[in-house]
């Protein structure tokens, strides 16, 4: 399974937004440039978060977006199902149409498909946004810049 460039944005999106939970409301440029994200592209984004009620919006001078609830609430799974739909290897594992399936219940392939998406739905279920944070975290209290030895 692929995660679109659409999703990427959407996770990194509201990463940005668990990095700074609790704190004031981040600017969509602030969060665009932080994140590598095309400002427009964000907007949009953004917009169907809020309507998802993922995340919500302040306006004015300290506007901005927030997430609506604590980082550790959020799973990646649930973000990218909502961006992307079922989470599967193929079709019909992830949307469960495998009743249309010329080769239902005789499908070699059925158990290693769903091992796969078990697999993948374990991962991506099992890792919230404060996960996420908490390695970024880490990853950054070990760099250390060779001219600061």
């Amino acid at each position: 399974m692929l995660v679109s460039q659409k999703c990427q944005y959407g996770l990194r999106a509201v990463f940005e937004l668990a990095k700074h939970f609790g704190g004031r409301p981040v600017k969509i440029g602030d969060i665009a440039q932080a994140q590598a994200i095309p400002p427009r592209f964000l907007e949009i984004i953004l917009g169907q978060l809020k309507q998802a009620g993922f995340v919500e919006s302040k306006r004015g001078a300290d506007g901005g977006y927030s997430l609506v609830r604590p980082p550790s609430e959020f799973s990646v799974g649930e973000l990218i199902r909502f961006i992307e739909g079922p989470i599967g290897p193929v079709i019909c594992v992830a949307d469960g149409s495998q009743g249309k399936c010329p080769l239902r219940g005789g499908c070699v392939f059925m158990p290693m498909w769903k091992r796969a998406q078990k697999a993948i739905t374990e991962v991506y279920d099992g890792t919230t946004l404060q996960n996420l944070v908490d390695e970024d975290r880490r990853m950054h209290e070990e760099y250390v810049p060779f001219y600061a030895i």
